[in-house]
């Protein structure tokens, strides 16, 4: 009769210990991804920065590349001048949407969340 008591005791403690080792496990994740999270919404919001400022610059400077170059050529060679510049700037449109295109297809956010719910499935799945 005290072998009752003492394995149902046992085995609603074991049982608290399970849900407390779950929870803690939950709780660490949930952690990582909160982390992650902020990391990423710091890393976009510098991106755009840098994009933004890049942008204004550029286009700054292209605008006063094409006067410079509109002034210097002679009036016979403005409208070629002016062809080609359009060429080089449409392609360096061209191969930067290109790159943007391929960088936005390889990101990868919360990787190493994704990585910790990995190694987790792999040891639960593990016999033991």
């Amino acid at each position: 009769m005290d072998q009752t008591p003492q394995e149902s005791g046992g085995l609603l403690a074991t049982g608290k210990r399970i849900l407390g080792t779950v929870y803690s496990l939950a709780e660490t994740r949930l952690e990582l991804f909160l982390l992650e999270l902020q990391e990423e919404r710091i890393r976009l919001f510098d991106a755009l920065l840098l994009v933004g400022l890049c942008l204004v610059c550029s286009l700054m400077a292209l605008v006063l590349l094409t006067v410079t170059v509109v002034m210097v050529c002679g009036e016979n060679y403005r409208l070629p001048a002016l062809v080609l510049l359009t060429l080089a700037y449409a392609s360096g449109a061209g191969w930067s949407a290109w790159k943007l295109r391929r960088r936005l297809q390889q990101w990868q956010s919360f990787a190493a969340t994704l990585e910790q719910f990995r190694k987790d499935q792999s040891c639960l799945e593990k016999p033991n």
